[in-house]
């Protein structure tokens, strides 16, 4: 999704350059266009039939840009109640009926489901600590051969995690993760 002021565009799939509202929040950063490119084009173009969470959802650009790429559903997780009320109009200008967002704690949110997913978009605030109580609770949610992308302002290493992929682009870090054996 490209970015314009308070403004994302989906970049691929059914509704590709689309414009989407992004409100003001603090620390609401979308996922920079070069690192959607790279992430879907390791996940492949087209998500079909896959079940995907954007947890910490933000601007919703991973969650909306895997639902246009034909993921059978998408569950966005934002504890902020403007901005999930915005990613709830988003979702219904695009008529978009796949997408499910929960104004919901992330945290919370993992310990109450029960569904598995084949990708988990996890970007947390970047000055939190949420990531290292996020990850515990991941292995349960991710269905076989499932992949959760990290996304940090720092480079770091993922115990218990295989690293499958990376990239670096200016203050991001992305990680593509798969479940190492014994989690």
């Amino acid at each position: 999704m490209t970015q314009q002021r308070n403004k994302v565009r989906i970049i691929g799939g059914q509704f590709r350059r689309r414009l989407l509202d992004v409100p003001e929040a603090d620390g609401l950063r979308p996922t920079p266009d070069r690192v959607r490119e790279t992430l879907f084009n390791w996940l492949g173009q087209e998500l079909i039939g896959l079940r995907c969470l954007d947890l910490f959802a933000g601007s919703g650009a991973l969650g909306f840009e895997a639902a246009s790429r034909g993921a059978k559903e998408v569950v966005l997780v934002e504890k902020v109640r403007n901005v999930a009320s915005t990613l709830r109009r988003n979702a219904q200008l695009l008529g978009a009926a796949q997408l499910k967002v929960l104004n919901q704690d992330a945290m919370a949110y993992l310990r109450a489901s029960d569904g598995l997913f084949d990708v988990i978009f996890v970007d947390p605030p970047y000055a939190s600590t949420l990531l290292e109580q996020v990850l515990p609770l991941l292995a349960a949610r991710l269905a076989a051969d499932g992949r959760i992308y990290v996304e940090t302002a720092v480079a770091r290493e993922f115990a218990g995690w295989n690293v499958l992929r990376t990239i670096r682009a200016g203050q991001v870090h992305g990680y593509l993760l798969a479940l190492a054996a014994g989690i």
